[in-house]
């Protein structure tokens, strides 16, 4: 077993921490509403620290999850940053979804503190990191991900180096760049549906077993048609992804013609106050339109 930090207790965060410490890892965590780390202690055990660095202080391992770029750099440098605090040979394991180029950028300050860093973003939302279920796409050198990557399987079902720095996170653009088209078209077949007199529920039962079939119609139709978006992943987030995902392309010349359309529609969720509903809510827009 090893000495883990682990840093942001979001909803995801808070159960990956606690599969850490359910395994039987020593585990420090910090977050930056304390009251949380507090909450976890109580519930989980092991330590809380007031800062990052304090958390990585004696870690052999460091994991992070975050909100955003700036985020990720305030947690990791600084005098009260993680690298502060991490010793020469030590691994700083990123699952926060950030941009490609941030990734590079702090595995070069870690690089030159001696301390490896695997870019690991998640798939799977709340329910699989409650679950320990996620999926984690990984960048980084080979020999830092293969020392990580038992502590990684503590919360994960599948986990997989995709190259060197930054490929976690281009992996996990493609990933929601493919979430993003398939929810749009299930929100418009199950609007379609209602519109046409059918029963949704009776016509997924039957084309979710054909070529039509997916995890989001299985696991988001019966929500959808009810309405019911309090959970899972929120819009907001999908924006802020899909955000990192066409300034990439820009970068490298992609087109994302249907991306951009989807980010604009869940731009328009947002107006209608559900930056906090799960991504799945495509199809309260389409029913806002009539």
């Amino acid at each position: 077993m090893a000495k883990v930090a682990f840093l942001g207790l979001g909803v995801m965060g808070y159960p990956m921490a606690g599969h850490l410490a359910a395994k039987g890892h020593e585990v420090t965590v910090y977050n930056r509403t304390a009251a949380k780390a507090e909450a976890w202690v109580a519930q989980h055990g092991g330590s809380a620290a007031a800062t990052p660095a304090g958390a990585a202080a004696g870690a052999e391992f460091v994991m992070a999850c975050v909100g955003n770029d700036d985020d990720l750099r305030a947690v990791c440098t600084g005098t009260e940053g993680a690298f502060a605090g991490m010793a020469e040979g030590t691994v700083f394991v990123d699952h926060t979804t950030v941009s490609a180029a941030v990734t590079r950028e702090m595995h070069e300050a870690a690089a030159a503190a001696g301390i490896g860093f695997v870019d690991a973003p998640v798939s799977g939302g709340q329910a699989g990191a409650e679950n320990g279920q996620l999926v984690v796409m990984c960048g980084g050198a080979q020999a830092a991900y293969d020392r990580a990557e038992p502590v990684i399987a503590s919360y994960a079902k599948a986990c997989r180096r995709l190259g060197d720095s930054g490929a976690g996170q281009l992996t996990k653009m493609v990933n929601q760049i493919c979430i993003a088209g398939l929810v749009q078209g299930l929100a418009e077949g199950l609007h379609f549906a209602e519109k046409a007199g059918l029963d949704g529920r009776a016509v997924v039962e039957v084309i979710g077993g054909g070529a039509a079939g997916s995890w989001q119609m299985m696991n988001r139709y019966e929500t959808m048609i009810e309405e019911r978006f309090d959970f899972g992943f929120a819009v907001d987030w999908m924006r802020k992804d899909l955000g990192i995902c066409l300034a990439t392309a820009n970068e490298t010349g992609a087109s994302l013609p249907v991306t951009a359309l989807v980010d604009q529609f869940y731009k328009d969720v947002q107006k209608l106050g559900g930056g906090r509903w799960d991504t799945s809510s495509l199809i309260a827009r389409l029913r806002a339109m009539g």
